[in-house]
């Protein structure tokens, strides 16, 4: 555990509720007035009424665009010649290109070496120049500020600054203007620049008001921080939420969060992956992990909502589509929707037409068929073959079972049915 002492900021640097109120006005008419929207299927499961705050529907698919145009929107003149840079992974350096576009100020932007190739064209597309480097986000910052310096450019920090802050707390103004009744606001939490703004617009606004925050398990230093009554850096391993994969809160955003948050709690990978599949299964909402990461905390009862008006900030959209491609297909196994059996079956013809004809009498649909004549557990003169059959549930999943055993060949049924987590790892396996 590594403890980080620091000079407290001055009052200079601490946003005020009047900078909230500036940041709206200043942003009307430049970025989405993303809506409430109501979730009948959440509220029911729940026991509350959900409402979700759609970031994912923002400009450049997050929230970070209010930021970085309200800060972007601070500096003189001499400061917008000069030009800025910022470090980022993803949604940070997509709104900062954005604001350089519209604000025709130059913009640099530098992103670790292993940034995902969408994301980088992304924020080229923007406009940015981008150059890669460092093996992770703390080799990339101290680049980005060294090569700052020699190129005489501003830098853009990504959550730690007064004006950042008002940007992101414009959100919570609309959310007490459009639900007064607000009881609860549920947000994700990285370096803590999108619950501070928030926090102290919903408690200024309405002091009943009652906000928490939401970090994976993996990286979880805000909330550990609070815990410890200072700065604390706590990674225990990766995580699917790259969005909120923040080492350490910022001076200011710690010092807001404790003052203004009534909770910061963690979720697991595995809730947040389930969580983005729900949403985008009953919802038709797309959204990154982090994202997803507020309906986590309601999927695993870290937060006590029953019977009140419940806001969850979808705070982002820019999902790695091949993450979220395993991310469907793991959690279809979990609720029963997708199934793999696997056969050990004599290499004869007629073997797999009558394995293929009782999967489909049993009303299963064959999505993949595998053949491996080479597995090392293969007998000679047998194939190994796993099927993958889109099912509509456990019932039919035990149907479906119960007609190919009546084949005579045995199978495994190869089935993730404790955590999408662990079929991250590796899948488990039982005897049919």
């Amino acid at each position: 555990m590594n403890y980080i002492y620091y000079k407290l900021p001055s009052m200079e640097e601490f946003p005020t509720l009047g900078d909230i109120e500036k940041a709206a006005q200043f942003l009307r008419g430049k970025i989405n007035r993303t809506i409430l929207d109501y979730s009948a299927t959440l509220s029911e499961q729940f026991g509350c009424n959900v409402y979700m705050k759609l970031e994912n529907l923002q400009k450049t698919g997050s929230f970070k665009s209010r930021g970085a145009l309200f800060k972007m929107n601070s500096l003189t003149v001499e400061e917008r010649k000069r030009g800025v840079i910022a470090v980022s992974a993803g949604n940070h350096a997509q709104g900062v290109a954005y604001a350089g576009t519209l604000m025709n100020i130059s913009t640099k932007i530098i992103m670790p070496e292993n940034t995902t190739p969408a994301k980088i064209n992304a924020v080229i597309r923007y406009g940015a120049v981008v150059e890669l480097k460092g093996k992770d986000y703390s080799e990339a910052r101290e680049y980005a500020i060294d090569i700052g310096k020699k190129e005489n450019r501003v830098f853009i920090e990504g959550f730690n600054d007064r004006w950042i802050i008002a940007g992101q707390g414009t959100i919570g103004l609309e959310i007490m203007n459009d639900l007064p009744e607000t009881d609860v606001i549920v947000v994700p939490v990285g370096g803590g620049g999108l619950i501070s703004g928030i926090a102290m617009a919903a408690k200024e606004t309405k002091k009943s008001v009652k906000v928490f925050g939401v970090q994976s398990e993996m990286i979880d230093s805000m909330k550990e921080s609070i815990n410890q009554g200072k700065i604390v850096s706590r990674v225990k391993g990766e995580t699917i939420a790259d969005g909120i994969a923040i080492k350490l809160p910022g001076q200011i955003t710690f010092e807001l969060t404790k003052k203004y948050v009534d909770q910061v709690v963690s979720v697991s990978d595995e809730s947040m992956a389930y969580a983005l599949f729900r949403l985008l299964e009953r919802n038709k909402l797309l959204v990154e992990p982090s994202g997803a990461s507020t309906l986590a905390a309601l999927i695993e009862h870290k937060i006590e909502v029953k019977g009140k008006n419940v806001v969850l900030v979808l705070s982002g959209g820019n999902a790695n589509l091949l993450l979220l491609s395993k991310i469907i297909y793991k959690s279809m196994e979990r609720e029963y929707q997708l199934v793999r059996i696997e056969f050990n079956i004599p290499d004869k013809p007629g073997t797999l037409y009558r394995i293929a004809q009782a999967i489909s009498e049993s009303g299963g649909n064959i999505y993949h068929a595998e053949v491996d004549n080479l597995h090392e557990e293969t007998p000679v003169g047998y194939q190994t073959v796993i099927f993958t059959v889109n099912v509509r549930g456990r019932e039919h999943a035990e149907r479906l079972y119960k007609k190919v055993a009546e084949t005579g060949y045995r199978f495994t049924v190869k089935e993730d049915s404790t955590s999408i987590g662990e079929a991250f790892r590796g899948d488990s396996e039982k005897t049919k």
